[in-house]
């Protein structure tokens, strides 16, 4: 989604009304449970929020110009990988082998024989976690996140049908999101 994204692609900005910046604080709160303790310092009730409308009907939250979390057409909030790297147990996450890597970092959504490999399965089985569900994308063996996206099929499935994509990918490192640190 964000491969070749780049400030240019921002068509309007805008400063959010009181009312919206609650409505907004309270979507991230009760989407992501696990950030309540951090809210203040992720997104301070005194800070200004502003709202990027990008290509694609993207909406990117923002404060201070930076990057924070995203949407697509009024659907459900995705960190950016900066913030998911200084929260990183704020939403549920997947881990994919060592011979995904490569093609999640290129932008290819997550076959499911990625997430069932014998080093990575004994997790996936441990997280019950329902189809279009918002998730980071953690390598083996690595402590931090290294893409974001969506399930495409509960864990449970993924682990029965072991054939098809598993998640779909909309943010990596080192794409045009990841090399976007500030919005001008």
């Amino acid at each position: 989604m964000f491969k070749k994204f780049s400030a240019d692609e921002v068509k309007d900005r805008s400063k959010v009304k009181s009312s919206q910046q609650r409505a907004i604080r309270d979507a991230i709160r009760s989407q992501f449970p696990l950030l309540e303790p951090y809210m203040e310092e992720v997104l301070p009730k005194k800070a200004e929020i502003q709202v990027a409308k990008c290509e694609g009907k993207i909406n990117v939250i923002m404060i201070e110009s930076e990057p924070l979390f995203y949407n697509v057409r009024d659907g459900p909030y995705y960190p950016t990988l900066r913030i998911l790297h200084q929260y990183p147990k704020m939403m549920p996450s997947m881990r994919v082998d060592k011979g995904a890597v490569r093609f999640v970092l290129s932008g290819a959504n997550i076959m499911c024989p990625g997430l069932t490999s014998p080093n990575v399965a004994a997790e996936l089985a441990k997280n019950d976690i329902a189809s279009n569900t918002p998730v980071a994308i953690m390598a083996e063996d690595k402590e931090h996140a290294l893409a974001v996206g969506h399930t495409q099929m509960s864990s449970t499935d993924i682990i029965a049908q072991n054939k098809g994509i598993g998640v779909n990918v909309v943010h990596t490192l080192n794409d045009g999101l990841w090399n976007t640190k500030m919005l001008d």
